[in-house]
């Protein structure tokens, strides 16, 4: 049975009602995939992942939280033996894509200071309470944040960042600089549940509340890490003063209501916000230089920035020389600086998007560039041949449903936005006003249609940009 039956199974199971509607979210940092089942009353995430330790670990932790009462997806049924589950779906407002909308107001720090207050105040919850009992049994890859940890994770940035990079480096002065590195994190009291990717795209908001997701990477740890991965989020862009402002909130939590010594937690934290990013440039450089996937680079400048800030402000005892030196030559990196685009803040860029019949003409760029791109979508197998889509469209979900099962039009649209987002990137930056892109098929009804429809979403979603959506032959704009 598919992935989408199988989901849909257990939609009808928990809900005792059929799933109209199964539409693919957009892919994250990982293997797993996400899909939105709902119909006129209900809706649901569905999961599908291969990796059933990576599954065993999220089912045992979802359980564990919501018996501590933490605000985690209620778990409603699961099938791991065929990799899948169902989980409530808290809608699609990260703390992320909050804070993106808040900069476009007026003043917006006091209102985004709040919602850090907020998630930072459920924090200890998960860190503190949560452990006194926590059963780390089915921990995946690793039950504590350990030596093997973090040398999973400093190899990760040598082998997938500084050498992509080409950041020159003694490979047996930064062994043993790393080896120093080890040691000093491992002497810190390390009792806690550590979340591992506590940051802005894995908080959701919902109903004025926070809800946390993708913690299935958790493991016994230090406090200090999670902290860090929230305040120096590199997308999430904080000041440095709403940083300060936000640590001494969270020191002031743990140390009222779990007397936590204040001097022995920041003894720690500037070499843990080290680490975290270090693991954070190997991801992007895996994401971004070897698996090509170019939004991943552009969380490299404000990541580069966090860095230079770090180095200015390093105080501890702890002497990384080989290390930081690698690090100041990323820094002053013209080539790594150039992945800074403008993407979080508003641009002037349209893009136009047009399906057409190639049994007419090319639609033309009024705007008075030219160029552009027109992609050809009739290699794509033709729903148009069948009876019983001849009077549908692109845009209707049985059409959409021939189009993912029968064709390779997945394929086709990730080519395709891959070749677009370079020019839209580069447009942006260059502070251009106008690209066109249109789609052409046979009839201009089906595969031009659909494919036309993918992008609009794909780059409203994406970029801040304006964009402009034209059906040619069926005369809807």
């Amino acid at each position: 049975m598919n992935k989408e039956n199988l989901l849909k199974n257990l939609f009808k199971k928990h809900f005792k009602n059929e799933a109209i509607n199964y539409d693919q979210l957009p892919p994250s940092g990982s293997n797993r995939e996400y899909y939105r089942l709902k119909n006129d009353a209900v809706s649901a995430i569905g999961v599908y992942n291969n990796d059933r330790k990576e599954n065993d670990a999220f089912i045992s932790f979802t359980k564990q939280f919501i018996a501590n009462k933490l605000t985690v997806p209620q778990l409603y049924e699961e099938q791991l033996d065929a990799d899948v589950y169902l989980l409530e779906d808290l809608g699609d407002e990260t703390l992320f894509s909050k804070i993106v909308k808040l900069r476009s107001e007026d003043d917006p720090d006091d209102q985004i200071i709040d919602l850090y207050k907020n998630v930072l105040t459920e924090l200890p919850k998960f860190q503190v309470d949560a452990a006194k009992d926590f059963d780390y049994t089915h921990c995946y890859p690793r039950k504590k944040f350990d030596r093997q940890s973090m040398l999973w994770d400093l190899s990760y940035f040598k082998y997938y960042f500084l050498k992509l990079a080409k950041i020159s480096f003694n490979e047996q002065l930064i062994e043993d600089d790393f080896h120093n590195f080890t040691n000093f994190l491992l002497s810190a009291d390390s009792k806690y549940f550590l979340y591992r990717d506590y940051q802005s795209r894995n908080i959701m908001l919902k109903d004025d509340k926070s809800y946390f997701i993708d913690y299935q990477g958790g493991r016994k740890g230090p406090l200090q890490y999670d902290v860090a991965s929230l305040l120096f989020d590199a997308k999430a862009e904080l000041t440095f003063e709403m940083r300060t402002e936000l640590l001494e909130f969270y020191i002031s939590l743990i140390k009222d209501k779990y007397g936590i010594d204040k001097y022995s937690f920041i003894e720690y934290y500037k070499p843990f916000i080290l680490i975290r990013i270090l693991q954070a440039m190997g991801a992007y450089g895996f994401r971004g230089f070897y698996e090509r996937k170019s939004h991943f680079l552009k969380s490299i400048p404000p990541a580069l920035n966090n860095m230079e800030w770090l180095l200015n402000n390093w105080d501890t005892s702890l002497k990384l020389p080989h290390l930081f030196k690698c690090l100041e030559q990323m820094i002053n990196s013209d080539e790594l600086r150039k992945h800074d685009y403008p993407l979080l803040h508003e641009s002037d860029l349209t893009v136009s998007i047009k399906s057409f019949s190639y049994k007419k003409q090319i639609p033309k760029d009024h705007s008075g560039n030219g160029g552009g791109f027109v992609f050809d979508c009739r290699a794509i197998h033709n729903p148009g041949r069948y009876e019983q889509y001849k009077h549908q469209t692109g845009r209707d979900e049985d059409v959409i449903d021939f189009l993912k099962k029968e064709s390779d039009i997945d394929k086709f649209l990730e080519n395709v936005f891959q070749l677009v987002d370079l020019s839209v990137e580069n447009y942006i930056t260059r502070g251009f006003k106008n690209l066109m892109v249109s789609f052409g098929c046979t009839g201009g009804q089906h595969r031009s249609v659909y494919c036309a429809e993918e992008l609009a979403k794909h780059l409203h979603d994406k970029y801040k940009v304006k964009v402009q959506l034209m059906h040619t032959e069926l005369g809807k704009e």
